[in-house]
């Protein structure tokens, strides 16, 4: 292992230590049978061999995920109250990324609220200016698209659930969100990666690793994972996401699964009505 990852490695140890002892032991896992979390239930339960984890089933996850997670002791399997096809019925389509969509959705639903002005102009209230507050030009075209369009999948999806397992357990959660995965958790560091909330505790012990480090970390400790990512897949989250995907090569995620999981593949484009929506944003959907 190298001296980066062992220097890495020790601050994330010592970060869940001090997590278990200040919640007296009773701290959990969210595992969601990707290779980050995979990576760190593997070093808490070197440490604490009977910590829990706890797996937000979406329904949305690859086969070989959900086949994976089964593989491992002592998971809580938790579902959403509602299905993905009734969250983009309510909230609308996970498109571009959840700021994009985030902004699209207040100017469509909340017209001349201060928020939606200041995410159609750049201009806040004080007659500030900022490209970071405004739409992106290229993505305008989203206020008018004939489907909904929000962020709120993720909340609905799993926030909701693991949230509703902590108000029963208590049990405080530990995530392998890392900076790295985007600006925008990059931009959070600043509250540190325990953050004794008393309503929404967590911890981030592998806050400052990258994707190299997790899987140096899973090489070298010969921790199994699941196989999708030998399938060629990168990334193993809800299947139906097209956060992102404007930004893949040919063959992009959804390409990709119509070779490997045909009948998600037709269930997601048509009777989801995502083929249209990936049309809309000049995304291949497949052929």
């Amino acid at each position: 292992m190298s001296e980066m990852l062992d220097g890495k490695l020790e601050r994330a140890e010592s970060l869940i230590v001090q997590w278990h002892d200040f919640h007296k032991g009773n701290i959990s896992v969210s595992f969601s049978g990707g290779k980050d979390s995979t990576a760190l239930l593997h070093i808490v339960r070197s440490l604490y061999p009977g910590v829990p984890a706890v797996f937000a089933d979406t329904g949305l996850e690859f086969p070989e995920v959900r086949a994976f997670v089964r593989t491992i002791e002592n998971v809580q399997w938790v579902r959403p109250e509602m299905k993905f096809r009734e969250v983009i019925r309510k909230y609308g389509y996970p498109v571009v990324s959840k700021k994009v969509a985030k902004m699209v959705r207040v100017i469509r639903d909340k017209p001349g609220t201060a928020t939606a002005n200041l995410y159609e102009t750049g201009y806040n209230q004080a007659g500030q200016f900022s490209r970071n507050w405004q739409l992106p030009r290229k993505w305008r075209i989203l206020v008018d698209a004939p489907f909904r369009i929000s962020e709120q999948c993720c909340d609905a999806l799993k926030r909701e659930p693991l949230h509703r397992v902590y108000m029963e357990t208590r049990e405080a959660p530990m995530t392998a969100i890392m900076a790295a995965d985007s600006r925008a958790r990059g931009r959070t560091a600043k509250n540190g990666c325990n953050i004794y909330s008393r309503t929404r505790p967590v911890s981030r012990p592998m806050f400052d690793w990258t994707t190299d480090d997790v899987w140096e970390y899973i090489r070298r400790n010969g921790v199994p994972y699941s196989q999708i990512y030998d399938m060629g897949e990168h990334n193993t989250g809800c299947m139906f996401c097209a956060f992102g995907a404007h930004l893949e090569p040919d063959p992009n995620r959804f390409q990709r699964m119509e070779r490997t999981h045909p009948a998600a593949h037709r269930y997601c484009m048509d009777k989801l009505g995502l083929a249209d929506v990936l049309k809309f944003i000049g995304v291949r959907g497949g052929e």
